[in-house]
Formats: C-alpha cells, structure tokens, sequence
C-alpha cells in the first residue's frame, strides 16, 4: 500500500515537473508585472505579501518571494487594479495601464496600521500549507508574552508543563500527544534548528529558553506531517518562529514580582536611519540582552538566574541580494525541588512546595552563529542559503524514585550533554507560468551533524559517585525535498512534495565496546495537499503526508534487528477550512487522524529507548479570532484528540499523558497608547497517566491577566498569573518510588511539580 501511495506522489510530481517545460512559454503579445513591496518604515523588504490583480480577464494572485519581489505575468492589454495585503499593515491599491508585450516594474510601500480582522484574507497564495497563518500573525499580535516559556504556547493547541525548575525545556502537549520535550512537534527559530537529537535527557529536546522575547517577530505554524521543509520530529507539526529584522526603537525594561523576581531587557539600536554598515541600501543591526533571577515559589529557593545576549544584521547588499548574519549567547543555573509524590505531601512529611531531595538542578547553555544569503536570480528563481554553527552543554541532576535503587544514599542522576552541531540548508525556488497559471517549484538540500559527549552517571548531593552509561555520539543527516505548488484553477491549488532523509548514526561507548557500533537509515516521505478558495473569504482544504522521528542514536546501535526502529513512520491526513463568517471573525477548522509505527521515548533517567508500540489518534481543532470593536478582540481555541495503543487489549490501551481536550482563550484590548490589558484561560482536562488508567493525571483551569499603560516614551505594565489562586500540578508521572522506611518494593503513584500559585509582578519600559 505504502509503493503504491508513493507511486502516487511521483506520478503527480512528474506531471508538475513537465509542465514547467519551456514549450510553454508565453506568448509575446502578453504583458508582464513585477515588482518590489517594501515596510514604510524600515525600508526593508516584505515577503510573503499577499497580491490581487483585477482586470480584463479576471483575477489572478501572488505573494512576493524571500527577498519582496513579484511578479504577474500572461498578462492581456489593460487596465488592471493591484491590491497588496498584509497583516498588520495597509492596504494599498494602485491602478495600472499594461500595453501588449510590455514589463511594467512599481514598488509598492506598506504603512504598518492597528490590527484589523476585516481585511484579513484567509488564502496564503506563497505558502498554502501555511492554513494558520492568519491565526498565528493575529496571536503574535494580541497574546502576552513576558518570558521564553509563553514562545510555544503561541502555537494554536499547544500546551507546555515545567518540572525542572524553569531552566529545562518544557514538557509539550498537542494534538493528543504527550510531546515529552519535542519529539514529535519540530522548533526553530531564525532558521536554527532548536531540537536536539539523541540529547541526555530526551530524544528531540527542544530548549527555547535562549530566545528573548521581545525580540521575536513571526512565528508560522504548521500541524502535522504534510510539510515537505520538515523532517525529524514534524509528526504532530512544526513551529517556525523568527526575530525582528529591525527596531522601531531602542527599549530599555525592569522587571520585579513575587518570589524575589527580577528580570531586566535591553534593546538597542545600532544602525539609526541613514546609517549604513556593509552596503548604501536598506540595512538594520540590533542588541539584545535579557537578564532573568527569581527564587520561584518553593520551600527551598531556586536561585534560578539566566543570560541572553543577541546581535542581528539585516542589510540589502544590492537589488538581487540580502544578507543576515545572527550571533547569540545563553546561559542558566537553577537549583530544584523536583516532583513530590502525592503520599508524601498526603501524610505531611513535606509540604505542596516541598521536595524530598532539594539538591537537584544544574546548568546548561548554548551558542549559536548563523548566516543567510539570499540571492535573486534569472528567470524568476531566487537562492536561500544558510550555515550554522551551535555549542551546546547541559548538566542535569534529578532524583524520580528517591530510595528505591540506593536505599542509603539514594537515587540521584547527572545527565550531560555537550556538543557541537554544525548545519547548511539550501533552498532553489522558481515560479514559472503555465499559460495564465502558477507554478512554483522549491528544491531544497541540506545536512546536519550532531558530534556529541553524552553520560548519565550516579551522584549524591551533586557528588558523582558512578557512571551509568558514557559515550560520544556522532550522527549526520542529509536530505533533499522538491516541493510543487500549482494553481490548477483560479479557485484550486495543488501542493505535491517528496522528501527524502539519510541518517548515519555512530555510537562509541565508553565502556563497553559490544554497545558500540555504526547504522545507516533512510526514510522517503511524500505529501499531498489541496486547497479550494470557494469564495474570497472561505478555504477548504485536504492534506495528507508520510513523516517520522528518529530514534536515538544509542538505541540504534544496538538494536541492529531494528526491534526498535531508526525512523518510525507517521502517517497523517485532515480535511479542514479557514474562513470568515463574519467581516471580523476568522475561524479555522481541521479534523484530522494520526498513525505512528511506534511511539519511541528515549528515557534519559535509565539511558535506554522505550517502545509504547503503534499508536493511533484522531480529533478536531478549531481555532476562532473575533475582533469585537476596533480595540477590543477576543480569541478561542478547542482541541479534542482521541489516541489509543494499537494492539493492546480494550481497557490497557490509554496512552500515558495524552490529553483529550485542551482549551485556550482570552479578551484583549490593544491600543497603541493608554491603556491595554488582556485576561487569559488555559484548561488541560484530566487524562490518563498510565495504560490502564489506574492513575490519572489531574487536569487544571486557570485565569491570567496582563495589562499595560503607555504613555510618551514609558510603558508600565502589570501581570497576574493563577488570578484565582487555584492548586494545579504542571508535569505529572505515574512514577514507582521509595520513602525512607517504605517496602523495598516501593509504590507507584503520581509524581507532580506543583503549579505557579498567585503570583505578579510589574515593569516599566523606556522607548529611545
């Protein structure tokens, strides 16, 4: 079944590919428009820009590419119309005179405005599979975000829990998944890829902590495997978010709440207007800092202190050329209480905030180097290229069964990972006309190496007493997509991509040798996608698409009977719409289904790989964004999933930590001066914490607030989390443990880290 459905996406490929031939070149009594769409005030270009032109024949559509170019050709005489969109900016309409065989080039300059839902367009005509992106530019507008940990919830059903003391990644839930770090849900950021393979402490790690902020710009979401740019990890979807080309001005913000918080920001402007660095055109370069301290709410203080520092160039070195080049540096230490079993705080021997080993914590940082050169070239095609270097360490101490392994001194673990990772993508993309229709053809390659130094050893009191496991991982991964996207009609756009993966994982053991070893792995993953614009505010779409995870390298390696496999197979598909019912609601619906081969877990706390088997989910999202008067919105999302073992008997077959339903939502006033303020809910509903059901994770119902006053040059704000002051537990195992003086057998309960109780904290911001 899976050659004949790839025979299918090839057959389909085929076609599009032959119909780019040049036998079908236009004819030369048609016209051509092109053109540049640049932001009013920082000069630089806009891609992705949304474009209509009316006239003689109709319509016709396009979006400018990375570097804001368009361009419209097949073309009869006329007077035309052209509309250019995008969100958060004016629209602007300008008229035009095309004789025969012409080539007429205008630039187009967008003035930023207030959000405005009723000139949202709901079609994406550069980046289809992009059905959220009206959602997701909406959200980066209106939601709160006061800490690297609000990043990720921006994705529409995601949810996150931290159990670490705000220093390690967080827990991920979406679509029905119980992500762990990132296994399934792919993150980026400014192209940087954020996941970690064959990590210390799970397979797909993905840490977001160095990201400050206010400096992001955009986030683009994609749920499920359909996208071709996407590969390890994108099964339940993908997140790719982006930092500001350039400043508006120069911040300056002080931070002080509740449980000794203190957090201080700076952004600064290095390249004020009429300044230049590397060329005489547009240019942009920032700083950023971010400074972070707090105690947090347990017993026993965290001592938690982060640093961020980033610098960002943006600069046209030419009309054909665009240069961005990105340095950036972090680093944390916490200490942490852990998770608490529920006897424990049941019988008093410590409290909700307690812990029963309070000598956990650790450190950990990262520093990244990127550069990224894009280049327009002949026929209409334009070249994205992008090198990139990481340094990586991570030091982890964590106790989850107490007394149960080593009855006297008990069962703390240090878990390491230090590496270096070294990446390129590249990226060819043309369109071309098929008579009066699109196509557009993206060819992509690139490669990734992980060389890694990972353990997991004993320790005591952050005392290492013995080693575990130890050794150096090097795995390298190669790959190479094309991606078709062809307007068949002036209502229907296909999507057929084919991406292929190669994985070379090598595992030397510091040890034990017969753990050593080499494999190679491949997976091919082809998708197909279809969206129908039955009206100008009303898209349907069918997608569909074959997509993995990999498995750790370590595991890999010694199960060569792939008993364990390398990359398991995801298969997904939904059927869905994004649509305006009314002028000022933008809603977006999908109800889609998702197979995996095998639901792999990398447990960092053993250092082995765990098998949950095949598995299979379906569910609905439904997203709705309605802007109640001109500064007044309110949004909601609803995310039900249904996912259960395959294979295992009825009532055994529950997968741990999937959540059901989840819902988010919220009222937000915005203005650009005066005041503005937002009140927030979030629900996680209860869900089973094991196979059978016997434990249940406990679901939570909370309200945040935040609110600000501008005024001049300063900004004060104020934010409320947990209003009602509720008890709620983040991260939630069915874990077996040991307490002094229990049976050497231990018990097995829910382990929990409690919830943020009330807490506030208030700043001030200086524009200059």
């Amino acid at each position: 079944m899976h050659l004949y459905f790839l025979r299918i996406y090839l057959l389909g490929l085929a076609l599009l590919a032959l119909s780019s031939s040049p036998a079908y070149a236009q004819s030369w009594t048609l016209a051509m428009l092109r053109g540049t769409i640049t932001d009013s005030i920082s000069g630089q270009p806009l891609p992705g820009t949304g474009l209509q032109l009316e006239g003689p024949a109709g319509t016709t559509g396009t979006a400018t590419d990375a570097l804001g170019h368009f361009r419209l050709g097949g073309l009869a005489a006329g007077t035309y119309t052209l509309q250019a969109t995008g969100l958060g900016y004016g629209t602007r309409r300008q008229q035009l005179t095309l004789a025969a065989g012409e080539t007429q080039t205008l630039t187009l300059v967008l003035p930023a405005v207030a959000l405005n839902l009723r000139e949202v367009t709901v079609a994406q005509p550069r980046d289809p599979n992009q059905s959220l992106a009206a959602i997701s530019r909406i959200d980066q507008l209106l939601r709160p975000v006061n800490s690297a940990q609000d990043l990720l919830p921006l994705v529409p059903g995601l949810v996150i829990a931290q159990h670490a003391g705000g220093g390690k990644a967080e827990q991920i839930f979406i679509r029905g998944f119980d992500v762990d770090h990132g296994t399934d849900f792919n993150v980026s950021i400014d192209g940087l890829p954020v996941n970690m393979v064959s990590h210390a402490h799970g397979q797909g790690y993905a840490d977001m902590h160095f990201v400050i902020p206010e400096t992001v710009d955009a986030l683009r979401v994609y749920k499920g495997p359909y996208t071709a740019r996407f590969g390890d990890f994108a099964t339940a979807g993908s997140g790719e978010f982006s930092t500001k080309t350039t400043l508006e001005s120069s911040l300056a913000k002080v931070e002080i709440g509740r449980f000794n918080t203190r957090r201080a920001v700076a952004l600064l402007n290095l390249l004020p207007a009429g300044t230049h660095l590397l060329s005489n055109q547009t240019e942009s370069a920032y700083l950023a800092t971010e400074y972070t301290f707090t105690n947090a709410y347990f017993d026993s203080p965290q001592h938690f202190r982060r640093f961020n520092g980033l610098g960002k160039y943006t600069g046209i070195l030419s009309d054909r050329t665009s240069l961005m080049l990105l340095g950036s540096h972090f680093t944390s230490r916490w200490d942490a209480s852990g998770q608490v079993p529920e006897r424990a705080v049941r019988d008093g021997r410590i409290s909700r905030f307690g812990a029963i080993d309070n000598t956990e914590g650790g450190s950990t940082s990262r520093t990244n180097a990127t550069a990224v050169l894009t280049t327009a070239l002949p026929h209409e095609a334009v070249l994205r290229q992008q090198a990139y270097y990481s340094r990586y360490d991570f030091n982890l101490f964590s106790n989850f069964t107490f007394f149960l392994e080593n009855p006297d001194q008990g069962d703390q673990i240090r878990q390491t990972d230090g590496r270096n990772i070294y990446g390129y993508t590249g990226t060819y993309e043309r369109t071309s006309q098929l008579g009066s229709r699109a196509l557009r053809s993206t060819f992509g390659l690139g490669t990734r190496i992980d060389a890694v130094d990972v353990a997991l050893r004993n320790s005591v009191k952050r005392q290492v007493t013995g080693t575990i496991v130890a050794g150096r991982v090097f795995e390298q991964n190669l790959n190479a997509y094309l991606d078709e996207t062809l307007t068949l009609t002036d209502q229907l756009t296909l999507n057929a991509a084919l991406r292929a993966d190669y994985f070379v994982f090598r595992y030397r053991d510091a040890q034990d040798t017969e753990t050593s070893g080499r494999a190679t792995k491949a997976r091919v993953s082809p998708k197909l996608n279809l969206y129908y614009d039955l009206t100008p505010n009303t898209q349907l779409f069918v997608r569909s698409g074959l997509g993995f995870h990999s498995n750790d390298a370590r595991a890999v390696v010694v199960n060569r009977a792939d008993s364990l496999p390398a990359l398991p197979r995801a298969i997904g598909y939904e059927v869905g719409s994004t649509f305006k019912p009314l002028p000022a609601l933008v809603v977006n619906a999908a109800f889609w289904a998702l197979h995996l081969q095998d639901e792999l877990v990398y447990v960092g706390d053993g250092g082995f790989t765990e098998s949950a088997g095949r598995t299979r989910r379906f569910g609905a999202d439904v997203a709705l964004r309605y802007q109640l008067s001109r500064v007044l919105f309110a949004d909601v999302d609803l995310n039900y999933a249904h996912g259960r073992l395959v294979g295992a008997p009825k009532g055994e077959n529950y997968i741990p930590l999937a959540p059901s339903f989840t819902t988010v939502g919220g009222l937000t006033l915005r203005q650009p001066r005066g005041l503005s303020a937002s009140l927030r809910y979030r629900h996680l509903n209860t869900r089973p914490a094991n196979e059978a059901n016997t434990v249940q994770a406990r679901g939570y119902f909370l309200l945040d607030a935040v609110a600000s006053y501008a005024v001049g040059r300063f900004v004060l704000g104020a934010t409320a989390e947990n209003l009602l002051n509720v008890e709620w537990n983040q991260a939630q195992f069915d874990t077996l443990s040991r307490l002094p003086g229990e049976p050497a057998e231990g018990v097995s309960e829910l382990h929990y880290t409690p919830g943020t109780p009330f807490f506030v904290k208030g700043s001030v911001s200086v524009l200059f």
